[in-house]
């Protein structure tokens, strides 16, 4: 007997991401030697007093048993008292729900808010999962393209409303570019979805990883009224190096956090006990952990982007957060003979062995995505093999 499974399972993509990080992993393991820059996840261990809470809870016994679905109550209270000094507006605790990582929150909250049938607009780039977890809820993704560079307008927005459009998803910095939307171009679209009645899910994951000067501004931070439609999506995994804790967080409007812990207490229960306990050390405790990693993505950045620009057929626009790289790479596959940016990326890892994700991975196949979360010793390498294999390659 074959076990079905359901349609909406059959009808998703695995992530890029994580098929290209294990291919790379796979390659590592038979001693071939990849310099994989595929996964987006930092490279600095988890710091120490963060991994001391941890152990504390644990000899405590307070990671022996159940929690609440929305998290422990001082965990809740700690992130709504940093929302509240980082975006300088005022959030309660029962505005809080603590989740399994990030992209749980992000399917929980598409799980809440998205009927079948509804529409979601997508601007692109966009991160892996948006798409699949809106077709996962019964909706239907709506992409869409800016008309020039890397951010979407009100006009391109409105070309794609229906009367089907329900949410809007945001994300800046963003994954895969790493550019930032300004306070006026982020007022504008607020003010645009507020007018036509679409909620804002908005993804503010790399909000504290912001260079050489600019600045990092939240779409919580506007007005009220674009708050009150808004749902904000953040977790502790970049900005603490926490990613195998996964503790995420959905910060709303009252009444949609209890409807969403609802949903909570039949999907997870509670996230892992010991976990919200590290996460508690991470958000009271001190921060200069954040600024080391910050300034060292930084130094990484300044470092490879100009070796980046002067690779054949690369045009790379220069990230001001995230901690990715976004080259449009459409002359250099030409130039080097492949069909596709698929191809190049494919033949990039069997030949010059570095793992990059393709841009049809993020909606737009001109580009590939790298991530800079690795040593510089790895950056450095990564760009002379790439920078070769286009040179080799060229017709």
């Amino acid at each position: 007997m074959t076990i079905e499974v359901t349609k909406r399972v059959n009808n998703i993509s695995p992530s890029a991401t994580l098929v290209l990080s294990s291919k790379a992993k796979a390659m590592q393991a038979k001693g071939i030697d990849v310099v994989n820059l595929s996964i987006g996840q930092p490279d600095f261990n988890t710091p120490e007093h963060i991994k001391a809470g941890a152990i504390k809870a644990i000899k405590e016994g307070k990671s022996d048993f159940y929690t609440a679905a929305a998290g422990i109550q001082p965990l809740r209270q700690a992130i709504a008292d940093q929302i509240s000094n980082d975006y300088e507006i005022h959030v309660d605790a029962d505005q809080i729900a603590v989740t399994t990582g990030g992209k749980f929150g992000l399917y929980a909250v598409t799980q809440s808010l998205v009927n079948p049938g509804d529409e979601v607009l997508i601007p692109l780039p966009y991160w892996v999962s948006y798409g699949e977890q809106v077709k996962l809820a019964g909706g239907k993704p709506i992409f869409v393209k800016p008309q020039e560079g890397l951010k979407i307008t009100v006009e391109d927005l409105e070309a794609k409303r229906t009367e089907k459009t329900k949410v809007l998803i945001m994300n800046t910095p963003q994954n895969p570019s790493g550019i930032i939307y300004s306070k006026d171009e982020l007022t504008e679209i607020g003010n645009w979805a507020v007018k036509n009645n679409i909620v804002i899910l908005t993804d503010d994951m790399y909000g504290k990883l912001i260079y050489n000067g600019h600045h990092f501004i939240s779409l919580w931070q506007l007005s009220d009224e674009i708050r009150q439609q808004s749902i904000l999506v953040n977790g502790m995994s970049k900005t603490y190096a926490m990613t195998g804790w996964r503790v995420g967080y959905v910060s709303g409007p009252k009444e949609f956090i209890k409807k969403l812990t609802g949903f909570l207490g039949h999907a997870t229960g509670n996230i892992s006990a010991v976990s919200q306990y590290a996460a508690l050390a991470a958000v009271t405790g001190p921060q200069d952990c954040v600024a080391m990693m910050r300034n060292e993505y930084e130094k990484r950045l300044n470092t490879i982007y100009p070796l980046w620009s002067e690779i054949p057929g690369f045009k790379v626009q220069k990230p001001e957060g995230a901690f990715y790289l976004f080259p449009n790479v459409a002359e250099a596959v030409k130039n080097c003979g492949f069909a596709s940016t698929d191809d190049f990326c494919d033949a990039l890892l069997n030949e010059a062995h570095v793992a990059v994700v393709p841009g049809t991975a993020f909606g737009m196949d001109t580009n590939f995505r790298i991530s800079y979360a690795t040593s510089m010793e790895n950056l450095l390498e990564a760009t002379k093999r790439i920078k070769k294999f286009v040179l080799d390659h060229q017709k």
